[in-house]
């Protein structure tokens, strides 16, 4: 898809969704490159979703809005989306489920990444969260764990 023919309200519309989208478009996209800089689709679809996804960090830092498995969902979406390679990720939150930070800790292959769960204890405590919540994405598409996932979520709840 050319996404330099699109509007912008269109390009979030296309990453979050047409109610997501009317909810947080307050305008241009265009303010961001200069002029004689015109972005290309690539560079104007990046900053759109690096937009979306500062704004819902910041929302989640302000609300309890990570309240239930289907906005975990849309946020970790946002997060992995367009990723060629798996990628684990961990949601740091307060007491109150309120995101402290997200950060992606590990990055793999087309079809593998190694996990060190020392590493993952260390950040949550610099992070001094009450709660985490662990998520790899599969750049194939196959959201089925494999025997790997589910050894790691075994040895990450112990």
């Amino acid at each position: 898809m050319d996404y330099t023919t699109v509007s912008d309200v269109e390009l979030l519309r296309l990453i979050v969704g047409s109610r997501a989208a009317e909810r947080i478009y307050k305008g241009a996209l265009a303010p961001l490159f200069s002029p004689e800089n015109k972005p290309n689709g690539r560079e104007k679809l990046l900053a759109a979703r690096e937009l979306i996804r500062r704004m819902l960090a910041e929302e989640m830092r302000r609300e309890n809005i990570l309240t239930n498995p289907t906005a975990v969902r849309d946020y970790l979406r946002l997060l992995f989306r367009g990723r060629e390679y798996e990628s684990f990720a961990v949601l740091y939150l307060d007491s109150q489920n309120r995101l402290i930070a997200s950060e992606e800790l590990f990055r793999g292959t087309l079809n593998q990444t190694s996990v060190y769960p020392r590493e993952i204890v260390k950040r949550a405590l610099y992070q001094n969260c009450a709660a985490v919540i662990f998520s790899h994405c599969h750049p194939s598409g196959v959201a089925e764990p494999s025997r790997a996932d589910e050894l790691l979520t075994s040895t990450l709840k112990q």
